[in-house]
């Protein structure tokens, strides 16, 4: 299925700084909760299935990409503001996806 120029345009994905992460043990698979630096658009929680390849302490201060115009989502005791996006690797775990270079947060993919 092809979309045209302007229902990608929908979609606001916007580069995040994470500011805090803790274990997530409520959580059906094992994930990581995440508060997150948006820039002019404020602080955003979400969770994320993280647990393969990332340290909830190793997070913190690292920039990623996540889509800012979801509704909010409850995911157990945890309401997920921002979906965070990342790629499977060869096992199917998330890998997140992220800047090359410092960047200024709230920025948006283009």
């Amino acid at each position: 299925m092809t979309i045209g120029f302007d229902d990608f345009l929908k979609v606001d994905i916007r580069v995040a700084t994470i500011i805090r992460a803790e274990p997530f043990p409520e959580a059906r698979k094992p994930a990581i909760r995440l508060w997150l630096d948006l820039g002019d658009l404020g602080e955003r929680k979400s969770s994320a299935q993280l647990t393969r390849h990332y340290r909830p302490e190793e997070l913190a201060g690292r920039q990623v990409l996540c889509v800012a115009n979801f509704p909010p989502r409850q995911i157990g005791p945890v309401m997920s503001e921002v979906l965070v996006l990342g790629v499977p690797d060869a096992e199917g775990e998330v890998v997140l996806i992220a800047p090359d270079t410092q960047v200024p947060n709230g920025g948006r993919m283009y």
